[in-house]
């Protein structure tokens, strides 16, 4: 019996190991298309940032209305 667990451990090793490797090595997104969707959601978001700003800096405050 000792015997069969001294010859399963390095099989079940191999086993975890052969997951493991099938895991990092699985497909996925090819080229640039995360980093360029990323990129596109922040340049929209500064845009509306940008455009949020401006409107806001349009209205006269109330210490520049006084001036």
């Amino acid at each position: 019996m000792a015997a069969l667990a001294w010859l399963l451990i390095p099989v079940v090793a191999a086993l975890v190991a052969a997951v493991w490797a099938r895991w990092a090595a699985r497909n996925r997104k090819i080229g640039d298309v995360a980093e360029l969707d990323g990129y596109a959601r922040f340049r929209e978001a500064m845009e509306r940032s940008r455009s949020a700003s401006a409107s806001a800096s349009d209205a006269p405050s109330g210490s520049d209305a006084a001036a």
